[in-house]
């Protein structure tokens, strides 16, 4: 089924090289190196061909997993795997980047050997794999307590993920021979990407949340997990649950080994967990948000009397006080004979800059805390500027983090494990909402 599998850096450095059946040339990696740097954009189509073979490739860490086929073989089955390798590289060396493959280069050869047989794939489990693989992982940077930026979400490094109470996430599964040093620690993960829509009059014209569950688990003996989700949390519109404020999704979606014999009465999840990483869980929500939106904009655009264009942006943070949003990215679109800008900020940690390659004017805020508001004065210098030029002004799309925050208001009540465990085990509950599109027209 697979021919070959690779994994390039973002510069085209070839760090894994494995062919199992001999149907392409090396020269595929250059080839494909060409084909993904030439297209325009950020977004390459997950699936290229060229003379007979196909390139099935997945991007994350800021690396190209690739593999490459000659028959008629499912492109999900092939992605699906890519997913898991590089899932797998993260549970085994801690981290997925670069410098992790450069220095266990071995141990995923040893990985790949194991997970293939011919092209065929035989088995992505992290338990299965434990029993064969014998060569060490290396880590690819010491704790420090006074360096805490390799410690993320799963691999994702956020200002928030700085002042996680541990370096478990980002350490190998797999401890040295006789040396079971570092803590017994399970991490879940609750993490919602939101989709919105907001028009101009500041309705809502479209919602969406994908969210999912993840657990990391550093156990090494747990015969079951236990996890309880809000008592009132309801699937789909016709059912209402609990006395507090209901919490609901339109769908979900769980992972096989998931127990579901109390979620119905008690929204309890039941799970014997696997060393490594697992979704045990995800969930949608469609044209729906349970509370305001996160930002509201409020926006004038203009011209002055020395024909200079004033866009004037008023953006407030509807979250709960002692919340915050954080990275907080503005993109406005300007008309494209714009020349220069000056701006005016109402506060001193802010930025912007106007980028003359996209044409637009891009704002940043670090922090935002919840229940504030923030504003923006740019006066751009347009040519020519016209009543036409005033609509090519928008719309505006932001991109965000907001820790310690869920859009649906799901939460994690308890995580009990069974057998109870001789010595406490830290177990460690995050909540995390990105911003997949948050675009407002103006």
């Amino acid at each position: 089924m697979i021919s070959q599998v690779f994994i390039l850096s973002s510069k085209g450095d070839h760090l894994i090289y494995k062919d199992f059946r001999g149907e392409a040339t090396t020269d595929a990696i250059n080839v494909f190196y060409q084909m993904v740097t030439a297209l325009p954009g950020d977004q390459p189509p997950v699936v290229m061909t060229r003379e007979g073979l196909h390139f099935i490739h997945i991007r994350q860490g800021g690396l190209y997993c690739v593999a490459t086929t000659t028959t008629n073989a499912s492109p999900f089955t092939i992605i699906e795997f890519l997913n898991r390798l590089a899932a797998l590289i993260k549970d085994y060396c801690g981290s997925l980047s670069e410098k992790s493959v450069r220095m266990n280069f071995a141990l995923i050869y040893e990985m790949l050997d194991e997970m293939l047989d011919y092209g065929y794939i035989q088995t992505t489990s992290t338990d299965i794999l434990k029993n064969f693989i014998q060569t060490e992982a290396v880590s690819s940077k010491p704790f420090s307590l006074f360096d805490l930026s390799n410690v993320g979400l799963f691999g994702a490094e956020t200002q928030q993920s700085r002042v996680t109470p541990s370096a478990s996430a980002s350490r190998p599964i797999m401890s040295s021979r006789g040396d079971q040093g570092g803590k017994n620690e399970i991490f879940v993960d609750v993490v919602e990407r939101l989709t919105v829509v907001i028009g101009a009059n500041g309705v809502l014209m479209k919602v969406d949340i994908q969210g999912e569950i993840k657990v990391k688990c550093y156990l090494p003996t747990c015969s079951e997990m236990r996890i309880g989700l809000n008592e009132e949390f309801s699937v789909g519109k016709s059912q209402q649950r609990g006395y507090g404020a209901a919490v609901r999704v339109d769908e979900c979606n769980f992972h096989q080994a998931v127990r579901l014999d109390e979620f119905d009465s008690y929204r309890i999840l039941k799970i014997c967990p696997s060393q490594g990483e697992q979704t045990v869980m995800q969930y949608q929500l469609c044209d729906d948000l349970p509370s305001a939106p996160p930002f509201q904009l409020f926006p004038t655009v203009e011209r002055d009397k020395s024909d200079r264009l004033l866009i004037y942006l008023k953006l407030r943070c509807d979250l709960p006080p002692k919340s915050a949003a954080i990275n907080v990215s503005v993109t406005v679109p300007i008309p494209k004979g714009s020349l220069s800008m000056s701006q005016e900020l109402s506060s001193p940690d802010q930025r912007a800059e106007l980028q003359p390659s996209s044409k637009a004017v891009h704002w940043e805020i670090s922090r935002f805390p919840g229940g504030a508001q923030l504003s923006a004065l740019f006066k751009l210098e347009v040519p020519g500027l016209s009543a036409a030029s005033l609509l090519e002004v928008g719309p505006v799309s932001m991109s965000f983090e907001l820790p310690k925050h869920t859009c649906t208001g799901l939460q994690i009540r308890f995580l009990r494990l069974t057998p109870v465990q001789p010595n406490p085990s830290p177990r460690w509950v995050r909540y995390v909402t990105h911003s997949d599109s948050y675009t407002i027209r103006i």
